[in-house]
């Protein structure tokens, strides 16, 4: 209940905070930026058109504008750090973590990323080049160097002695890292068990072993099932060797969660998820027209299969009122177990072992659709034109379509995973060639042999 009233009083703020802008009211506008937290600042800033966008970000604390910046979207945040010589993007990045600074440096050209880590003093700067060595779709990519390690002999008392040592500790920090003198991993001391613990105890008594770490080439979908099914706050990452690199914490594993949503669904209509919202018409068009044009290209190929039977749909035109039906109804079931097999492939739960158990089952779903529909349309037909043959045409196409819609989109995920191809982004354009070729071809192909 409390979350939902932040929420709400958040949302109420940045309304006020709008009616503010729209008066004019630059000041009042300043003081309300200071009390709303930093994401709702970068939401604001992405919810609002350039021109305001531009008024906002000069009145955002200077002191703040690092934390903020790391949760606008990729092509805000290369708009605001272009103008920005290396010193200034060192000083807006200055107490950032070091994954979410490697994050906002993968974005920038390599050479202003090397400037920048040229003005990092020497312990700032291998942190982040550490963890820049890794791709940022990795374990490696999304972990912080930034971890408290422990001995197996140390005592607790000890333990407690050097943290308090610190002013603050890592945020998300839920557990200490054991490792040996040659830093290998060895397990966790969590700290619920720290704090309640003899002080005499030593690390070694009440340590965790069993945990696994993450190996730091672990893709990041992988990482984020792992955290989902053993409810992790944080874990470690190692290297090939055994050796304890960094940490991952939840709140960059929700950031994975979120990125992979939000790609499935603007990958299906050739968008990036990344798209700024409120990118000028230019920067729009130029990245919709490729797609655009990939899709007149599917378009023209379904095209061509109607033209082979003109002849046939000169002579028996209702043909061309019926055609659209049998293309419409196989896009959309192929559509279903597309987005089925993707979304399972997303999570992990597609192997080899269960893929034709799969396969049969969407087999079996287009068949008895396929029956049922193709009764139907073909009930509808005779109703239209009183013409059972044109009823037994269009019901066979419809089954014959609905079968190889689900074969399509069952297979098509898998086909296009192998050759290195992204099934959200590549998928849907294949299955509507595949269904509205297969659909005209069968409907207009049955018709010319009975007809003609």
């Amino acid at each position: 209940m409390a979350r939902v009233n932040e929420s709400k009083t958040q949302k109420n703020r940045a309304l006020e905070l709008r009616q503010a802008l729209d008066s004019g009211s630059l000041l009042q506008v300043r003081q309300m930026l200071k009390i709303l937290p930093t994401a709702g600042i970068a939401h604001l800033l992405e919810s609002s058109p350039p021109q305001t966008r531009s008024v906002l970000w000069q009145l955002v604390d200077k002191d703040i504008e690092g934390e903020v910046i790391q949760y606008l979207n990729e092509d805000l945040q290369n708009d605001i750090l272009k103008d920005l010589n290396p010193e200034q993007l060192v000083e807006l990045t200055e107490g950032l973590e070091t994954d979410d600074l490697a994050d906002i440096l993968q974005q920038l050209p390599r050479q202003v990323t090397k400037q920048v880590l040229q003005a990092m003093d020497q312990q700032d700067r291998q942190r982040v080049e550490s963890i820049l060595s890794y791709d940022e779709d990795t374990a490696g990519g999304l972990m912080n160097t930034d971890t408290i390690t422990v001995r197996p002999r140390h005592t607790l008392e000890l333990v407690l002695r050097y943290l308090r040592r610190h002013d603050s500790i890592p945020e998300m920090t839920d557990n200490l890292l054991v490792v040996n003198r040659a830093d290998e991993f060895l397990g966790i001391l969590p700290l619920r068990k720290l704090l309640v613990s003899d002080p005499n105890t030593t690390v070694s008594d009440i340590m965790r072993e069993d945990i696994e770490a993450i190996p730091v080439d672990m893709e990041a979908t992988e990482v984020a099932q792992l955290f989902e099914q053993h409810d992790w706050v944080s874990a470690p990452v190692i290297d090939n060797d055994g050796k304890l690199l960094g940490r991952i914490t939840i709140d960059d594993v929700v950031d994975v969660i979120r990125d992979s949503a939000e790609h499935s669904l603007m990958s299906m209509a050739g968008l990036d998820e990344e798209d700024d919202t409120f990118a000028p018409v230019l920067k729009t068009a130029r990245r919709r027209a490729l797609w655009l044009g990939v899709n007149l290209m599917t378009a023209i190929l379904a095209s061509l299969v109607i033209y082979l039977f003109q002849d046939t749909l000169d002579k028996v035109v209702y043909l061309a009122v019926l055609m659209p039906i049998v293309a419409n109804m196989g896009g959309v079931a192929g559509t279903q177990t597309l987005t089925l097999v993707i979304r399972s492939m997303a999570l992990g739960h597609i192997t080899p072992a269960n893929s034709r158990w799969l396969l049969t089952r969407e087999l079996g779903v287009s068949i008895l659709n396929g029956m049922v529909w193709a009764l139907v349309i073909s009930v509808i037909t005779f109703a239209w034109y009183g013409d059972t043959l044109l009823s037994a045409i269009i019901a066979a196409a419809m089954m014959i379509n609905l079968v190889v819609a689900a074969l399509a989109g069952a297979y098509l995920p898998l086909f296009l995973k192998r050759m290195n191809i992204d099934p959200a982004l590549a998928g849907s354009v294949a299955l509507t060639t595949v269904t509205d070729s297969v659909g005209f071809f069968a409907f207009l192909g049955l018709a010319q042999i009975f007809y003609l």
